[in-house]
């Protein structure tokens, strides 16, 4: 790989005095904006001229995109250097390349002839911004006012507090030693402990949230099997592979002189990278203010308040008051009016915390301030949606789109909820518009096969889907798209040998300890159901039901494949069950001709 120079030019300088440091002086090199979307700092950069979003990744060592980022950018791919492996979560990320971008844009400041790594699972954006850009100096990552600022110091080495922004305050910071950085280890690292066990941390904003390596639980004295550890379900990172979860309570986890007792945290069944046992993902970012200071080997945090570790996934909002306030917002200079885009990237950091009053207050105002704006009202919709103010959601996507027609994100928001109201028709329109707007090979196109298939467009789902895979093969959801199609096939009788093979596939590409697993046999089942092997049917049926008992998918189809062998009196005990359990889902089988 080449080395490139870049050269950043101040564009403003913080002067402080901190202790047995008067002639300590921080300068800013760079601001960037950030945005945060589904719990990822997302940077605005451009790409030979057409503008594109990257997550700002702390824990990548180098920049990187997905295949189908390049190929949306029309860039031209060589091999990457032989035996460079890249291993996240999910392990190793597959088919890698080299891309050289002509000119690279990062707020104001040009470089020539950048090289990405290609290759991975896709991630929001069109890939990452890794260490080979933000070690360019000290960070500064204030999350929660939407920035990360890239720093220089000088004559800092004996300044014993780097959060400057406490000074002249009384604000308490925190500081911990960081290991040594090299350009191929260049990860913030440091030690914290979870129930008194010593782990080692990697300050990671890529990581949607914070998690433990379920070996480091383990050694920390969690019981997967005692009361109050819950499965949560998968996650994924770069690899090609999903990651199991679970949540549970800990006693105690304390990172320097910061600790929280009786906590929940989210566990992960993976190794990071051999060393790393714990992330601390863009939630812990986000309830907190971080200067990274390099040279000194060194991280300074202060505390914004409300929880530290963001399990959302698994809460259900109930007000509008959830979450805590954020710190107080940055002075503007005298006289100058609010920047829309400062406000709405804080509202919607706020948003992320689930801080959501603030975040509805700062919405309202870049949507005051900024009325032609679709992306402000899109982003207030959301934050009505997880409050679950249907109505006001929905009124913020109309007025979104009736602004900017072809904003994919808000035609999809706003098919899933006239979706859940039953009103299919719209619903497909959305779909159908957000089809002609969005690029063939966006990873998006994975959701509208799953929104098509819940309208019952079964045969645009698939047009869905075979665009998706055709661009996303080394992908982690590779093995649900494989699902997908084999059961949208299986239902529409159709292709059924290549939907058997897909399942199959599917069954060998995910996990065994995989969630998707029942539902993976539950689509082979109907594919042999249609196939007239009725035997094998049943088989696959009876193993989603050892797991599932109630599972009215398995119940039905277990129950018609039983009263086609004859079974009468358990095939017609199946169908009762099954039509017990979901008399819609018996309803939509038999509407496409699966029937006793």
């Amino acid at each position: 790989m080449r080395a490139h120079v870049w050269r950043c030019w101040a564009l403003s300088l913080v002067l402080w005095v901190a202790p047995a440091a008067a002639n300590c002086k921080l300068s800013r090199l760079l601001e960037l904006p950030v945005t945060m979307v589904d719990m990822h700092p997302m940077v605005t950069a451009k790409i030979n001229g057409m503008e594109a979003q990257f997550i700002a990744d702390s824990g990548a060592f180098y920049s990187m995109m997905s295949p189908a980022g390049a190929e949306a950018l029309k860039l031209k791919t060589h091999a990457a250097p032989w035996g460079l492996e890249v291993k996240g979560l999910g392990g190793a990320a597959g088919g890698l390349s080299v891309a050289v971008v002509k000119d690279f844009a990062l707020q104001g400041l040009t470089v020539h002839d950048v090289e990405f790594l290609v290759g991975g699972s896709d991630v929001d954006g069109v890939g990452v911004i890794g260490q080979n850009v933000l070690r360019l100096g000290d960070v500064e990552y204030d999350l929660a006012h939407g920035v990360i600022r890239l720093m220089r110091e000088e004559g800092c080495s004996r300044a014993n507090n780097l959060a400057y922004w406490t000074s002249g305050t009384t604000q308490n910071f925190s500081m911990i030693d960081i290991g040594n950085t090299t350009p191929l280890t260049p990860s913030t690292a440091a030690v914290a402990y979870v129930n008194g066990v010593k782990v080692r941390v990697m300050f990671d904003t890529g990581a949607f949230g914070s998690f433990l390596t379920k070996k480091a639980a383990l050694r920390a004295g969690i019981k997967f099997d005692a009361p109050g550890v819950v499965r949560e379900g998968e996650t994924r990172g770069v690899g090609k592979t999903t990651v199991s979860t679970w949540v549970a309570t800990i006693d105690s986890f304390k990172l320097a002189d910061e600790e929280i007792h009786n906590t929940k945290l989210r566990i992960g069944d993976t190794d990071i990278d051999g060393e790393t046992e714990m992330l601390l993902g863009a939630d812990f970012f986000l309830s907190h203010h971080v200067f990274v200071a390099s040279k000194q080997r060194r991280l300074f945090f202060t505390y914004n308040g409300g929880p530290v570790f963001n399990l959302a996934s698994s809460t259900k909002v109930l007000s509008a008051t959830a979450g805590a306030e954020p710190p107080t917002e940055p002075p503007a200079a005298a006289g100058a009016a609010p920047d829309p885009a400062e406000v709405a990237r804080r509202g919607i950091a706020s948003a992320a915390r689930r801080a959501f009053a603030p975040a509805l207050a700062d919405l309202d105002r870049a949507c005051e301030l900024a009325p032609s704006n679709a992306g402000y009202r899109y982003q207030r919709g959301l934050v009505h949606l997880q409050l679950q103010q249907r109505d006001l959601a929905l009124a913020d996507f109309n007025q979104a789109l009736a602004i900017d027609p072809d904003l994919v994100a808000a035609l999809l928001a706003r098919a899933s909820l006239r979706l859940a109201e039953g009103n299919s028709a719209e619903a497909v329109a959305d779909l159908d518009q957000a089809d002609r707007a969005a690029d063939k090979s966006a990873d998006i196109r994975l959701r509208m096969a799953v929104s098509y298939a819940e309208a019952d467009r079964l045969y645009k789902a698939l047009d869905e889907l075979e665009l998706w895979m055709a661009n996303h093969r080394e992908d982690a959801r590779f093995g649900e798209a494989l699902y997908q199609r084999c059961w949208v096939r299986a239902v529409v009788n159709d292709q059924l040998k290549g939907a058997l093979d897909d399942c199959n596939a599917a069954l060998k590409r995910v996990d065994r300890s995989s969630d998707h697993i029942p539902e993976i046999l539950d689509g082979r089942g109907l594919v042999r159901w249609r196939l007239g092997d009725y035997a094998n049917a049943v088989k696959d049926f009876d193993a989603v039901l050892k797991v599932k008992p109630e599972d009215a998918c398995a119940l039905y189809g277990r129950g018609i494949a039983r009263l086609r062998t004859g079974d009468t009196d358990l095939g017609q005990a199946d169908v009762a069950a099954a039509r017990s359990q979901s008399q819609s889902l018996v309803a939509n089988f038999e509407g496409h001709g699966i029937v006793p």
